[in-house]
């Protein structure tokens, strides 16, 4: 018995086709690939795919076709209605296969800064969606971690993550003196690395800088690709499971600090971080601190005050 969401999907591209025929489109037959269907739309010299996505939270239009060209900007149009263009991005970007980046660590003064890459194909997007992967600041730290099993069982090892600790991420900071210079380094690095498993050219990032500091960090090592980086790039399911990798390592990270100390460290950089931060100094020294926190936060000027 076919799936109820690929018969709809079916019925879908099979309106779709005669909406675009009626516009003068040449369009191909429907292809029935592993969770979608798709097809062909050419016009003049400019040609497009349409994948229609089945899956268990339903069905998914996506077009594949230069954003900027004229026939992607019709066919979103006929898809979508003549609203689409007024709130999508000014050159939204659509990857079947492509790596996710994101950070997790920057804002708080205690542990590290940690930044997650994870490539996926249209077969694992659909599978991420499914196991309720989105933006990890909208999970807790519990779940946090039941969802990191279950990315990891179905990307397997094409992930790469990079955890600057503090005592490493204050050396940076040194050297750099600009915490997205520190991020571009550590982005490029995870990229870097996670290339060497899987040859991708496409790179989506959530924008914390000039995208140059990332692509000046990986010309260094001679590696070009196609960067996008655009706000609240969570929306991108490669980079939401990216966040989550990310924030699990920093949830890993203060659970095992706060055993060590025998309370529990809070997140963030507000008076509470402080008081903790002076109970860490008064039961250890100096050198055990600065091994747990980004100097170069506010709240060293009250906490190591004379």
């Amino acid at each position: 018995m076919q799936d109820p969401f690929q018969q709809k999907a079916l019925k879908q591209i099979e309106f779709l086709t005669q909406k675009f025929i009626k516009a003068g489109f040449s369009v191909s037959q429907p292809d029935k690939k592993l969770y979608n269907y798709e097809i062909i739309v050419n016009s003049n010299k400019e040609q497009a795919k349409l994948l229609v996505y089945f899956g268990k939270k339903g069905i998914k239009n996506v077009v594949q076709a230069n954003p900027e060209s004229k026939l992607s900007k019709e066919l979103n149009a006929i898809i979508f209605g003549e609203t689409f263009f007024k709130s999508e991005q000014k050159n939204e970007v659509k990857f079947i296969e492509y790596i996710g980046t994101d950070e997790s660590g920057k804002g708080d003064y205690f542990g590290p800064l940690v930044v997650a890459a994870v490539y996926v194909d249209e077969k694992t997007t659909l599978e991420l969606e499914d196991a309720g992967v989105k933006d990890s600041k909208l999970i807790t730290d519990y779940n946090i971690k039941i969802i990191e099993s279950k990315i990891k069982r179905i990307i397997g090892n094409k992930f790469e993550i990079v955890q600057i600790n503090p005592e490493k991420y204050n050396k940076l900071y040194e050297s750099f003196n600009n915490l997205n210079k520190i991020m571009g380094w550590a982005h490029s690095k995870a990229i870097e690395n996670l290339i060497e498993k899987i040859n991708c050219p496409n790179v989506i990032s959530d924008k914390f800088g000039n995208e140059k500091l990332i692509k000046d960090e990986l010309k260094k090592k001679n590696i070009n690709l196609n960067l996008y980086q655009t706000p609240k790039a969570e929306r991108y399911t490669a980079v939401a499971a990216a966040s989550i990798l990310a924030r699990a390592k920093v949830v890993d990270w203060f659970n095992t600090k706060s055993r060590e100390v025998g309370f529990q460290i809070p997140k963030g950089g507000d008076a509470l971080v402080n008081i903790s931060a002076k109970r860490v100094l008064n039961q250890c020294d100096d050198n055990y601190l600065m091994k747990m926190i980004k100097f170069h936060f506010k709240n060293s000027q009250s906490i190591f005050k004379k």
